[in-house]
């Protein structure tokens, strides 16, 4: 029976950051990379914007080589959250851009007033 099985949610620490994946120590003998392409359904710009070196992670197990006791691992399906350096994802509201389309005119007066004031 293998140590880790497909499926299996482990914890490990982040050891290192690509810009292809994340690498983390699983225990002792394991270590795993969770590859770009398995951090979010979204696009991922900048790896390091969902770990830092230490950080404890949880994923999910896609495959595991007995041999070089090598985990292959996946975040997308547990909601695994970017750090602070993301920007948190925007909300629809169903008003779409009307509310900019108010706020606008008003934003540009007051910039407006307040280039005005400087050059007196």
């Amino acid at each position: 029976m293998e140590k880790y099985e497909v499926g299996d949610i482990v914890e490990g620490t982040v050891t290192g950051i690509e810009d292809y994946g994340i690498f983390l120590s699983i225990d002792k003998d394991v270590s795993g990379l969770i590859h770009i392409s398995e951090i979010s359904d979204s696009y991922v710009k900048n790896v390091s914007n969902y770990a830092k070196i230490n950080d404890i992670i949880s994923a999910k197990v896609l495959s595991f080589d007995q041999v070089t006791k090598k985990l292959k691992l996946t975040i997308k399906e547990l909601n695994h959250s970017a750090g602070n350096n993301q920007n948190p994802r925007i909300k629809e509201t169903g008003l779409g851009f009307r509310e900019l389309a108010e706020a606008l005119p008003i934003w540009i007066k007051e910039k407006e007033e307040e280039l005005e004031k400087q050059q007196k």
